[in-house]
This record gives structure tokens, C-alpha cells and sequence, in this order.
């Protein structure tokens, strides 16, 4: 038998019982039940449960274990006893009856317990980064993290994609961030820089005729830490392509992404074709050049209902300045004052006036008692079902419109915009206004906000789009 184990600790299975054999791992966690001792044996296949009682030569050695102490366990393979098989393991129909357990290397206090998945300080967890990496979690997402590596190399090879590895030592470049740079031995004074991208090395390489290239390639970057990616360093796709139209890389990339997503996403569903939006319209609809698209709210132009109309400070604006516009943020089941009242204290938050809205009030009926004009409506109602005209009752809550903007704005223009916008009974509408370039860093917020506290947003799937037709400048 090998010195070390016959098995791993995720390979046994029913099949194996009657066996002899041998485990070598980490005691991930240790349970004693009145005199039995269980030990969950870890390794990087899997756990594996020993069994060892006060019969057994192995008992007096398995007293003294400690969690993380690395072992090496000698023993029989049996079934588990009724009621106690673990369905969430792979190895959870067996144990292993110890016979013998070797010590390989006991371990002190532990500074963050390997087992569960409690939250510690970062500090802690990159100081002892060997033990944060045991952690079930992180061990999970490493091999994952390799796994689609793998899947995306595969892809693009069959795609024709040949794989190059580029220098990492090189000159400086004028990228978008501050280089790393490098001391070099036989050139006192001078320096070498870290590549931000591999960008002039996959140019010279199209360029002497290599027709498909792709790289796994890391980038460094002297920049603070993004929320998807870590600061100095990360790796990316790196693609370039001869003699192709925009189409055509759409089409080598998308099949690569889809992919990797059905294949990694835990069952999501993928968009089967990625839409092309405009950037214009991209701004326009979300407010962002990266729209989640699993919010189905799209804002619209709606200054037209405003224009001259009896909301003075929208009307105001729009007569003073013609650049001024007013976008509606529709907001599907948001129709009561209460949401309203927090979306505008969010607004303020930001650092915004406020947010102006319109709501729709449900069938169902709630009204701002505090309110004059909701205790007429309610009154109103309430006359209409004592007499018993129900649909007249229904049909009069389902209509009104409540908020500061509908009042002034008026029930005809009201109406109109409520058709433009699709909006239903218990609805409401959230309005941003000035110049789009200077509001379009708020609105699309906005947008996410009241999708997110709405629960608009399907976080069961995967949205993708391409965003195309990028200005190429500013004005100036």
C-alpha cells in the first residue's frame, strides 16, 4: 500500500465497503459523542468521516487530535449506520473505522477555525492566508476560478484562437494608469514596467501575420481597488482578430461567454442572443453604459407633457434652457406615498433637491389620511360603496393620481403621461430634470434604486447586451 494513502477523502463510495484502506488529510472537524470519536478528514478532493471507539489500537491517538492537525488513518470502510447518512457528501454513505491513525504534523492555537464560514477581519484573513484558503468557500472558488479558465481556453481554441504568452518585464507605456516599475541589475538607474496590457505585444504580433490570438493575460496597475477587480493586478481575456468586421467579433465572443455562463451559472438562464444598444440609448433607457438589464424599468423622454404646463419649476426650466429635459423613471407596484416619501429622502441623501413623483393609488385603497385632498377622494369612495356603485368606487381610486407633480401638472396631461409610460393602478413615476449630462450620473442610480427596493430585479439569470456606437470624443 502507498506510504501516504490508497484513496482520497472524496473517493470512497458504497462499493468500497469491506475495504481496507488508507486516508492521509486535515482533521476539518472533530465531534465526541460520549467516548465515540468522529473525525471529518479533509483533503482537497473531499472529507471523508472516521470512526474511532475506546475498542480500537487507534483511540488513544485519536484523543490527542485537534482541529488541523494532519494525519494519516489506517482503517476499515463500512456503512454508515441507519438515520446517519449525510446526503450533502459525496463520501456520506460510508466511514471509515480507524485501526490506525499516524500523526504528520500536529498544529497549535488556530488564529481563524477553518471550519464554517464565519466572517474575520481582512487583516487576519491575509495574514494567514494559508489557513483562509483551507476555508471551504475560498477552496471552492479557486478551483472554480480555474475550471473557467479552462472552459474559456477550450472555446476560443476551437474557435481557431492560437495562445500566446507575452513579456511581463517591458518599457513603460502611455496606458490609463500609473506602471509598476522594476529596478534593473545590468542598467543601474533604469527601469523596467510591468505591462498594464498586452496591448503592443498582440500588435506586433497581428502584424507579422499570426491571424487569431487570445491570451490569459495579467495586467498590472498602479491604481486603487475596483469593486470587481483587485488592486496592482488582474487578468483578463486578451483577444485580437485579422481582416474582421464588428460582427465577427461579436460572434467568436459571445458563444465564449454564453458559454462559460451556462456552464458556471448554477442553472441561470443566459440571454440566447445579446441585444445591441447604442450608447445614446443606452444612457437614454438606464442611465449607464453597463445597464443591468435584469431591471426591467426603462426611463423616457416625457418633457413634452411638461412643457408649459402647470409645474412651474419643470415648465421654468424648460422655457428657460432648451437643452433641459425631464426623464421619467417609471416604477411598477411603487404606488403608495410611503415609498414615494423614501425615494425622495434617498434623492436628498445624494445630494439632490429631491425627486419629484406621481403615484397611482392600488385597488385596494390606501390613502394618506393627513391629506385634504386624499380625505375628499376617500370620502368620495366610501359614498359611492354605501350606495353601492362598487365598480364607480373602484374605477374612481384606480384613477387618481396622487403627489405634488400631479396636481400641479393637471388630470389631462396626468393621463397622457400615465399612457405613455404603460403605468397601472398602483404604479408611480419618479422625474429627473436639467441638462441629461449633468443628471445622468443620478438617474441611473435612481433607476437601480427603485428596482432594487422594488424587487424588480431577476437575480435568477444573466442579462447580456453589447453597447455599440461609443462617441469617439467629447466636445470641446
Amino acid at each position: 500500500m502507498h506510504r501516504y494513502r490508497s484513496h482520497t477523502c472524496g473517493a470512497l463510495r458504497a462499493e468500497q465497503i469491506g475495504a481496507t484502506v488508507r486516508l492521509s488529510g486535515w482533521c476539518h472537524r472533530i465531534r465526541d459523542h460520549g467516548g465515540l470519536l468522529f473525525i471529518d478528514l479533509r483533503d482537497h478532493y473531499g472529507v471523508t468521516q472516521i470512526v474511532a471507539d475506546p475498542d480500537s489500537p487507534a483511540f488513544k491517538t485519536a484523543e490527542k487530535l485537534r482541529s488541523e492537525w494532519v494525519v494519516k488513518v489506517d482503517g476499515l470502510v463500512r456503512r454508515r449506520p441507519d438515520g446517519t447518512d449525510n446526503p450533502d457528501l459525496p463520501t456520506g454513505a460510508v466511514e471509515v473505522f480507524a485501526s490506525n491513525i499516524e500523526v504528520l504534523g500536529p498544529a497549535g492555537e488556530l488564529p481563524m477555525p477553518v471550519f464554517g464560514d464565519q466572517e474575520y477581519p481582512e487583516e487576519v484573513r491575509l495574514k494567514y492566508r494559508f489557513l483562509d484558503l483551507r476555508r471551504e468557500r475560498l477552496h471552492r472558488n479557486i478551483i472554480k476560478r480555474g475550471a473557467i479558465i479552462d472552459s474559456l481556453r477550450r472555446r476560443m481554441k476551437e474557435q481557431g484562437f492560437f495562445e500566446f504568452q507575452t513579456p511581463i518585464l517591458t518599457a513603460s507605456s502611455p496606458e490609463g494608469a500609473r506602471d509598476f516599475l522594476v529596478p534593473s541589475r545590468i542598467h543601474p538607474g533604469k527601469f523596467y514596467a510591468l505591462p498594464q496590457a498586452p496591448q503592443q505585444f498582440k500588435q506586433l504580433i497581428m502584424v507579422s501575420g499570426f491571424d487569431r490570438y487570445f491570451q490569459i493575460a495579467p495586467c498590472f496597475r498602479d491604481e486603487d481597488a475596483r469593486a470587481d477587480r483587485s488592486p496592482g493586478e488582474f487578468y483578463q481575456l486578451d483577444i485580437e482578430m485579422s481582416f474582421v468586421t464588428q460582427e465577427d467579433v461579436f460572434a467568436a465572443v459571445e458563444p465564449v461567454l454564453r458559454g462559460v455562463f451556462e456552464e458556471f451559472g448554477d442553472g441561470k438562464p443566459v440571454t440566447p442572443k445579446f441585444p445591441l444598444i447604442p450608447y445614446a440609448e443606452a444612457l437614454r433607457h438606464y442611465g449607464s453604459d453597463k445597464p443591468d438589464l435584469r431591471n426591467p424599468i426603462k426611463m423616457a423622454d416625457v418633457t413634452a407633457h411638461f412643457r408649459g404646463s402647470g409645474f412651474k419649476v419643470f415648465a421654468g426650466m424648460i422655457a428657460a434652457d432648451p437643452a433641459v429635459e425631464v426623464w421619467a423613471i417609471p416604477a411598477p407596484k411603487g404606488g403608495n406615498r410611503a415609498f414615494c416619501d423614501r425615494m425622495n429622502s434617498w434623492a436628498q441623501g445624494e445630494g439632490q433637491p429631491g425627486l419629484g413623483y406621481i403615484f397611482w393609488r392600488g385597488a385596494e385603497g390606501t390613502l394618506d389620511t393627513s391629506n385634504e385632498d386624499e380625505k375628499l377622494l376617500r370620502n368620495t369612495v366610501q359614498k359611492l360603496l354605501d350606495e353601492g356603485h362598487v365598480i364607480e368606487a373602484r374605477k374612481l381610486l384606480e384613477k387618481s393620481a396622487a403627489g405634488p407633480v400631479a396636481k400641479n401638472l393637471g388630470p389631462e396631461r396626468t393621463e397622457q403621461l400615465r399612457d405613455q409610460l404603460g403605468l397601472m393602478p398602483g404604479d408611480a413615476v419618479f422625474f429627473v430634470a436639467g441638462r441629461p449630462k449633468d443628471f445622468i450620473k443620478f438617474a441611473g442610480p435612481a433607476r437601480t434604486k427603485v428596482g432594487t427596493d422594488l424587487g424588480l430585479i431577476d437575480r435568477d439569470r444573466f442579462a447580456f447586451c453589447w453597447i455599440v456606437d461609443f462617441p469617439m470624443y467629447e466636445w470641446n
